[in-house]
């Protein structure tokens, strides 16, 4: 069957692998930019705590010299009697006894300001945490702008391949859409044909939390992807499947890149249901198993959430949420 003419200069085909290299740079920039807001949110809390321990701190020291001061004028007054300590020992009927006072008031006066040294320091030490808490912010803050920015780009030239896309014809889009799926058919033969997957698409049992976030991936087909969008009405991928496990009782990275480096990693030829695919090089892109060498995932921009064959991206591995290997 002859390519029909693409748009402009292109050919359906050229535009077809022009698309998905900026999906794939589009969703790694979109990625890059997810994980500095994690940490730059994870940085905020800790700049948080760190200003509410300096404020302890700060009162702790504030009532450690009150009271240093009030033992300070009580040993001066003769324990706020209002007499000098010389006439108190000429009138004391046991002036043993009032030397004994003395002697607890003077120790524990100097006990007190022992505290307050120490308080002191705390205090110093807690007033540095956060000013360097303030400055791990304040990078970040930045790194975080130039990722938006990056990604901002890269989303300008895939809006111009999109509306490259958008002036096709009926029957060059069903030419795109059959390469599409003639690609994608043979990548995923390739992995059957590799060993990598079972070629009978038999499932093993998920565990009790792969079955339930699973369910839960399952229920959002349909919803559009949107850039680091994770619910209800829109995900983007790493979106859907953090929110499926963390349905699943699981809190895991927010980042396809964070799940591969934190979570266990498992064979695809070991897959059951819950378990995610991870994709690309990078690992800027992950999915769901759903079994039958099929994924639940958000594609890309442009799509929505649903099921492709395991293969419509380039696998890089797996990972187990829940780490079991029953």
């Amino acid at each position: 069957m002859a390519e029909p003419p693409g748009t402009g200069s292109k050919s359906v085909g050229e535009l077809l692998g022009e698309l998905s290299l900026l999906y794939e740079r589009t969703e790694e920039a979109s990625e890059a930019y997810n994980g500095t807001a994690e940490k730059l949110k994870a940085q905020r809390a800790a700049a948080s705590r760190a200003q509410t321990k300096l404020s302890g701190a700060r009162a702790a020291l504030a009532t450690g010299r009150t009271q240093a001061g009030e033992l300070a004028r009580q040993q001066y007054r003769g324990e706020a009697t209002g007499i000098p300590p010389t006439v108190q020992m000429l009138l004391a009927r046991d002036p043993y006894q009032l030397l004994e006072r003395g002697h607890l008031l003077q120790r524990a006066a100097g006990d007190q300001a022992a505290t307050v040294r120490k308080l002191t320091d705390g205090k110093q030490r807690h007033a540095s945490a956060a000013k360097r808490a303030r400055a791990a912010v304040a990078r970040q803050e930045r790194l975080a702008k130039r990722k938006k920015k990056q990604r901002n780009e890269v989303h300008k030239r895939l809006k111009k391949v999109e509306m490259l896309l958008s002036s096709l014809n009926g029957e060059q889009l069903a030419r795109l859409h059959e390469l599409e799926r003639d690609r994608t058919d043979a990548a995923q033969q390739q992995l059957v044909d590799s060993g990598a997957l079972d070629p009978s698409g038999a499932t093993r049992s998920p565990s009790a939390a792969g079955r339930k976030a699973l369910d839960w991936a399952l229920k959002q087909v349909g919803k559009p992807y949107v850039w680091g969008a994770e619910g209800p009405g829109a995900f983007d991928c790493s979106g859907l499947t953090s929110q499926a496990w963390r349905h699943a009782g699981r809190e895991i990275p927010r980042t396809s890149q964070e799940q591969w480096r934190q979570l266990p990693r498992v064979p695809l030829d070991a897959l059951r249901p819950g378990d995610l695919v991870i994709y690309r090089e990078g690992a800027t892109h992950v999915g769901m198993y759903a079994g039958g060498g099929r994924v639940v995932q958000a594609p890309r921009p442009g799509s929505a959430v649903r099921l492709t064959p395991l293969a419509a991206d380039p696998p890089l591995g797996a990972v187990r949420p829940d780490g079991s290997r029953a």
